[in-house]
Order: structure tokens, then C-alpha cells, then sequence
């Protein structure tokens, strides 16, 4: 699925990801106006935008959130999104970005060769 979220319906996401359940519209709201002091009109607001996007299932009773797209998912269509948009569809671009400058420790860098050795 193309996936799109924005920073706001990320927001929503996150509630619904750290929860590991289905939440009520209610929860999340009162999760958010502490976090980000969104009111409830607005949580709500962007809760509809996530169900219209299929990002989130609207159960009843008591307006349950049910995540649809896990939060992988979500973050492989940022990041493809991200090399799209700012490196021309070049993750060797971003990948050189996201290192320059940058000293890593061996671990790391063991696991990134790992993960390219694995891709080949």
C-alpha cells in the first residue's frame, strides 16, 4: 500500500504503535494533549484523515482505533518518500549523506555491511 503520513498523522500512529491495542479516539486525545497539547477536535480531526487514508480502522463501540499499517511499513514509505524527493531516487545518495562527517563505531558499521552483504 502507498502510504503517505504526515508529521500530525504520524502523531496518531505512534499513540496507536506504543499502545501495542486498539485505542478509543478518547485515549488517543488525551495522549496527544499531553504530549503535543492537541485538543480533542484536532485529534479527532486527524484520526478521520488516517481512516480515510486506511491507515486506521474506526471499531465500535466506544470509536476504537485499530492501527492498520504497521509501523515499518510506514517508515520504508518515508524513507522512499525521503530518497525520492531529496536524493533523486538514490539511496547511495543517502546513504553517503547520512555518513558524511560522521565517525561510527565498528559495530555499526559491521551491521551495515551485513545488511548490504545480505541485499547482494
Amino acid at each position: 500500500m502507498e502510504l503517505k503520513l504526515h508529521d500530525s498523522e504520524r502523531k496518531v500512529m505512534e499513540a496507536l504503535w506504543e499502545a501495542d491495542a486498539p485505542l478509543p479516539a478518547k485515549e488517543i486525545a488525551a495522549r496527544l494533549g499531553e504530549r503535543v497539547g492537541w485538543n480533542k477536535n484536532t485529534t479527532y480531526t486527524v484520526i478521520k484523515k488516517c481512516v480515510e487514508k486506511g491507515a486506521i480502522e474506526r471499531r465500535e463501540p466506544n470509536f476504537q482505533c485499530v492501527p492498520l499499517v504497521r509501523r515499518e511499513e510506514a517508515q520504508a514509505a518515508a524513507a522512499a518518500d525521503l530518497v525520492d524527493k531529496v536524493f533523486n531516487g538514490s539511496a547511495s545518495l543517502l546513504f553517503a549523506s547520512l555518513l558524511n562527517g560522521k565517525q561510527l563505531p565498528p559495530e555499526e558499521i559491521r551491521r551495515l555491511r551485513a545488511m548490504i552483504d545480505e541485499m547482494e
